[in-house]
């Protein structure tokens, strides 16, 4: 039986509004930096590419997303973006699109073992297992139930935390930038705002039904 009620499909409809905006910005701040290196290109690409699969997960029919490919892609995705820090500054900067990255393969990966557990249970109840089995299952249910919810809170605090630190940041001051990092943010003044955003969105989706 489907779990979506009038107050989810309103809940979804907000955070693909959220999403669509972000990937259009992602866009916007994409043609307006045609000089941009590879590096800042391949970032581009990936935002805009978890924009747009954030914005259609709360409406696909089947499970969003989910397959080995995706997850693989997000994990690609999610690795780029610490192994091509050249400082420690700008490792500390790219951490949260890396984690917002491996949340997109977390949500994606394939059934949990939960999941499997109780479909094995399921065959060995109809093929006559003795129930010792079927305790030891449930046992394997539970704990891969249990690290799934504690890796799901922990993903969510983080990204919460990120998006209050994006959101409360002041405007970087466009005629007074003199530091390299004050530059950079000058050539993207809502860059720390869609940043905040697509982690709050993130957050959401990830203690939300799909």
């Amino acid at each position: 039986m489907s779990d979506r009620t009038p107050a989810l499909d309103v809940v979804h409809g907000m955070l693909t509004l959220l999403f669509a905006v972000v990937a259009l910005h992602v866009l916007w701040h994409g043609v307006r930096s045609p000089g941009a290196g590879r590096r800042d290109r391949v970032d581009l690409v990936l935002h805009l590419a978890m924009a747009a699969a954030m914005a259609a997960m709360p409406w696909s029919p089947g499970p969003p997303l989910s397959g080995r490919a995706a997850t693989v892609f997000f994990t690609a995705a999610a690795l780029w973006f610490p192994l091509t820090a050249r400082t420690a500054v700008v490792f500390a900067d790219r951490l949260t699109p890396a984690v917002g990255m491996g949340t997109m393969a977390w949500m994606s990966r394939p059934p949990s073992g939960a999941a499997r557990v109780s479909a094995a249970q399921e065959t060995a109840a109809a093929a006559g297992v003795p129930a010792t089995h079927h305790t030891a299952a449930h046992g394997h249910a539970a704990d891969a139930s249990t690290t799934a919810t504690l890796v799901t809170v922990v993903l969510t605090v983080y990204l919460l935390g990120c998006a209050l630190r994006s959101l409360t940041r002041p405007m970087p001051a466009l005629r007074t930038a003199t530091d390299l990092a004050h530059r950079a943010a000058a050539t993207n003044p809502y860059g720390h705002v869609r940043d905040g955003a697509m982690a709050l969105g993130t957050a959401v989706m990830l203690l939300l039904p799909h």
